[in-house]
Protein backbone atom coordinates (compact mmCIF):
# COMPACT_ATOMS: atom_id res chain seq x y z
CA UNK A 1 0.00 0.00 0.00
CA UNK A 2 1.28 2.78 -1.18
CA UNK A 3 2.39 6.04 1.82
CA UNK A 4 -0.74 8.33 2.46
CA UNK A 5 0.43 12.05 1.31
CA UNK A 6 0.65 14.94 3.45
CA UNK A 7 -3.02 15.98 1.84
CA UNK A 8 -4.12 12.60 2.81
CA UNK A 9 -2.97 13.12 6.40
CA UNK A 10 -4.87 16.18 6.46
CA UNK A 11 -7.90 15.19 4.50
CA UNK A 12 -8.07 12.01 7.04
CA UNK A 13 -7.99 14.21 10.36
CA UNK A 14 -10.20 16.50 8.97
CA UNK A 15 -12.72 13.63 8.39
CA UNK A 16 -12.40 11.71 11.64
CA UNK A 17 -12.86 15.43 13.30
CA UNK A 18 -16.35 16.35 11.13
CA UNK A 19 -17.51 13.01 12.86
CA UNK A 20 -17.79 14.77 15.96
CA UNK A 21 -20.41 17.40 14.43
CA UNK A 22 -23.88 16.67 16.15
CA UNK A 23 -27.36 17.92 14.79
CA UNK A 24 -28.37 21.17 15.56
CA UNK A 25 -24.60 22.88 16.22
CA UNK A 26 -22.98 25.83 15.77
CA UNK A 27 -19.77 25.51 14.29
CA UNK A 28 -16.55 27.28 13.59
CA UNK A 29 -14.87 26.71 10.15
CA UNK A 30 -11.23 27.71 10.74
CA UNK A 31 -8.63 29.13 7.69
CA UNK A 32 -5.86 26.96 5.72
CA UNK A 33 -5.89 23.98 3.31
CA UNK A 34 -6.49 21.89 6.64
CA UNK A 35 -9.55 23.63 6.90
CA UNK A 36 -10.58 23.29 3.88
CA UNK A 37 -10.85 19.58 3.98
CA UNK A 38 -13.34 19.85 6.93
CA UNK A 39 -15.61 22.00 5.00
CA UNK A 40 -15.20 19.52 2.13
CA UNK A 41 -16.09 16.49 4.77
CA UNK A 42 -18.70 18.96 6.15
CA UNK A 43 -20.70 19.46 2.90
CA UNK A 44 -20.81 15.69 2.62
CA UNK A 45 -22.77 15.44 6.08
CA UNK A 46 -24.92 18.58 5.40
CA UNK A 47 -26.06 16.91 1.75
CA UNK A 48 -27.19 13.60 3.59
CA UNK A 49 -28.89 15.82 6.50
CA UNK A 50 -26.70 17.30 9.08
CA UNK A 51 -28.57 20.49 9.92
CA UNK A 52 -25.64 22.79 11.28
CA UNK A 53 -24.86 26.31 11.13
CA UNK A 54 -21.48 27.63 10.87
CA UNK A 55 -19.15 30.86 11.61
CA UNK A 56 -16.10 31.19 9.37
CA UNK A 57 -12.85 32.64 10.32
CA UNK A 58 -12.70 34.47 7.37
CA UNK A 59 -13.84 35.65 3.90
CA UNK A 60 -12.37 32.66 1.95
CA UNK A 61 -13.22 30.39 4.91
CA UNK A 62 -17.20 31.87 4.50
CA UNK A 63 -17.02 32.01 0.53
CA UNK A 64 -15.83 28.17 -0.15
CA UNK A 65 -18.40 27.18 3.48
CA UNK A 66 -21.57 28.84 1.23
CA UNK A 67 -20.14 27.18 -2.57
CA UNK A 68 -20.14 23.91 -0.78
CA UNK A 69 -23.91 24.27 0.59
CA UNK A 70 -23.20 25.25 4.50
CA UNK A 71 -25.14 27.58 5.44
CA UNK A 72 -22.60 30.78 7.31
CA UNK A 73 -23.80 33.41 9.71
CA UNK A 74 -22.38 36.42 11.02
CA UNK A 75 -20.23 36.22 13.68
CA UNK A 76 -21.01 39.50 15.13
CA UNK A 77 -24.87 38.13 15.86
CA UNK A 78 -23.38 34.88 17.45
CA UNK A 79 -22.53 35.18 21.25
CA UNK A 80 -21.17 31.17 21.70
CA UNK A 81 -20.82 28.43 19.21
CA UNK A 82 -20.75 24.48 20.19
CA UNK A 83 -17.52 23.17 18.44
CA UNK A 84 -14.84 25.62 16.32
CA UNK A 85 -12.28 23.11 14.28
CA UNK A 86 -9.32 24.41 12.69
CA UNK A 87 -6.03 23.77 11.87
CA UNK A 88 -2.34 24.56 12.99
CA UNK A 89 1.33 25.23 11.68
CA UNK A 90 3.01 23.40 15.01
CA UNK A 91 1.40 21.67 18.09
CA UNK A 92 3.06 20.45 21.16
CA UNK A 93 2.15 17.69 23.65
CA UNK A 94 0.65 19.71 25.68
CA UNK A 95 -1.57 20.75 22.68
CA UNK A 96 -0.24 24.48 22.79
CA UNK A 97 0.23 25.73 19.34
CA UNK A 98 0.93 27.85 16.80
CA UNK A 99 -1.17 29.61 13.83
CA UNK A 100 -1.79 32.21 11.55
CA UNK A 101 0.15 31.03 8.48
CA UNK A 102 -3.03 32.03 6.31
CA UNK A 103 -3.04 34.95 8.06
CA UNK A 104 -6.80 34.73 10.17
CA UNK A 105 -5.39 34.38 13.71
CA UNK A 106 -7.38 37.16 15.23
CA UNK A 107 -10.83 35.91 14.15
CA UNK A 108 -9.28 32.33 14.85
CA UNK A 109 -8.66 33.18 18.34
CA UNK A 110 -12.11 35.10 18.77
CA UNK A 111 -13.79 32.34 17.38
CA UNK A 112 -12.12 29.51 19.12
CA UNK A 113 -12.68 31.72 22.31
CA UNK A 114 -16.27 31.22 22.06
CA UNK A 115 -16.52 27.60 21.49
CA UNK A 116 -17.53 25.40 24.48
CA UNK A 117 -15.10 23.35 22.60
CA UNK A 118 -12.11 23.68 20.11
CA UNK A 119 -10.68 20.48 18.01
CA UNK A 120 -7.14 21.03 15.69
CA UNK A 121 -6.69 18.97 12.77
CA UNK A 122 -3.81 18.44 11.27
CA UNK A 123 -0.73 16.21 9.59
CA UNK A 124 2.00 14.87 11.48
CA UNK A 125 4.43 17.28 10.22
CA UNK A 126 2.92 19.83 12.09
CA UNK A 127 3.85 17.86 15.77
CA UNK A 128 7.43 19.52 17.47
CA UNK A 129 8.15 18.59 20.52
CA UNK A 130 8.88 22.37 21.68
CA UNK A 131 7.32 25.20 19.67
CA UNK A 132 8.95 27.43 17.92
CA UNK A 133 9.94 26.48 14.65
CA UNK A 134 7.77 28.29 12.61
CA UNK A 135 7.34 32.50 13.32
CA UNK A 136 4.87 33.47 15.55
CA UNK A 137 2.39 36.10 13.31
CA UNK A 138 1.20 39.13 15.10
CA UNK A 139 -1.52 41.40 13.21
CA UNK A 140 -0.64 44.85 13.91
CA UNK A 141 -2.52 48.20 13.19
CA UNK A 142 -0.07 49.63 10.52
CA UNK A 143 0.26 52.73 12.55
CA UNK A 144 2.54 51.12 14.99
CA UNK A 145 4.04 48.69 12.88
CA UNK A 146 7.89 50.43 14.09
CA UNK A 147 6.68 50.82 17.55
CA UNK A 148 5.65 47.10 17.61
CA UNK A 149 8.65 45.67 15.42
CA UNK A 150 11.26 47.39 18.17
CA UNK A 151 9.16 46.04 21.21
CA UNK A 152 9.37 42.18 19.55
CA UNK A 153 12.90 42.66 18.67
CA UNK A 154 12.68 43.63 22.83
CA UNK A 155 11.36 40.13 23.32
CA UNK A 156 13.89 38.80 21.53
CA UNK A 157 11.93 37.76 18.28
CA UNK A 158 13.23 38.96 14.62
CA UNK A 159 9.82 40.40 13.47
CA UNK A 160 8.96 40.42 9.08
CA UNK A 161 6.45 42.34 7.79
CA UNK A 162 4.45 39.40 5.73
CA UNK A 163 4.23 40.72 1.72
CA UNK A 164 2.42 38.62 -0.90
CA UNK A 165 4.39 37.37 -3.60
CA UNK A 166 4.14 40.13 -5.81
CA UNK A 167 5.90 42.04 -3.01
CA UNK A 168 2.36 43.69 -1.95
CA UNK A 169 1.84 44.14 1.88
CA UNK A 170 0.17 41.50 2.82
CA UNK A 171 -3.44 42.94 4.55
CA UNK A 172 -5.81 40.55 6.66
CA UNK A 173 -9.79 40.66 6.61
CA UNK A 174 -9.56 43.33 8.65
CA UNK A 175 -7.17 45.71 6.45
CA UNK A 176 -4.44 45.30 9.15
CA UNK A 177 -0.35 43.97 8.58
CA UNK A 178 0.83 40.74 9.94
CA UNK A 179 4.80 40.23 11.58
CA UNK A 180 5.59 37.14 11.44
CA UNK A 181 8.11 36.85 14.50
CA UNK A 182 10.68 34.33 14.65
CA UNK A 183 11.92 33.50 18.36
CA UNK A 184 13.34 30.25 17.70
CA UNK A 185 12.82 27.30 20.33
CA UNK A 186 10.15 29.07 22.49
CA UNK A 187 11.32 28.50 26.23
CA UNK A 188 7.91 30.05 27.86
CA UNK A 189 5.40 30.27 25.61
CA UNK A 190 2.70 31.61 28.41
CA UNK A 191 5.52 34.63 29.26
CA UNK A 192 5.43 35.22 25.39
CA UNK A 193 2.25 35.45 25.09
CA UNK A 194 1.45 37.50 27.94
CA UNK A 195 4.09 39.87 26.71
CA UNK A 196 2.66 40.07 23.29
CA UNK A 197 -0.77 40.78 24.47
CA UNK A 198 0.22 43.82 26.55
CA UNK A 199 1.74 45.52 23.54
CA UNK A 200 -0.33 48.40 22.46
CA UNK A 201 -1.54 48.11 18.60
CA UNK A 202 -0.70 44.56 18.46
CA UNK A 203 -4.23 43.33 17.95
CA UNK A 204 -3.73 39.65 18.39
CA UNK A 205 -1.03 36.87 18.05
CA UNK A 206 -0.73 33.47 16.80
CA UNK A 207 0.04 31.38 20.21
CA UNK A 208 -2.65 29.05 21.18
CA UNK A 209 -2.20 27.95 24.53
CA UNK A 210 -5.03 26.69 26.00
CA UNK A 211 -7.92 27.34 23.09
CA UNK A 212 -7.59 23.16 22.15
CA UNK A 213 -9.24 20.62 23.72
CA UNK A 214 -8.37 18.01 21.30
CA UNK A 215 -6.46 17.14 18.19
CA UNK A 216 -6.77 14.52 15.51
CA UNK A 217 -3.21 13.76 13.73
CA UNK A 218 -2.82 12.23 10.30
CA UNK A 219 -0.30 10.24 10.15
CA UNK A 220 0.94 7.25 8.00
CA UNK A 221 -0.29 4.60 10.36
CA UNK A 222 -3.72 6.13 10.53
CA UNK A 223 -5.12 9.01 12.64
CA UNK A 224 -4.37 9.54 16.43
CA UNK A 225 -6.77 11.68 18.85
CA UNK A 226 -4.93 13.38 21.62
CA UNK A 227 -7.22 15.44 24.76
CA UNK A 228 -5.94 17.53 26.43
CA UNK A 229 -5.28 16.43 29.92
CA UNK A 230 -4.85 19.72 32.17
Amino acid sequence: MATPSIDDRKRAAAEAAVTEIADGMILGLGTGSTAAHAIAALSVRVGAGLRVDTVATSLRTADAARAAGVRVLDFSDVAAIDLCIDGVDEIDPALRAIKGAGGAMLREKIVASSAARMIAIADSSKEVVQLGNRPVPVEILPFAQAFLERRIERLGGAPSLRKRANDEVFRTDQDNFVLDCAFGPIADPEALAASLSELPGLLGHGLFLREIDTIYLGTEAGVIRRDRRF
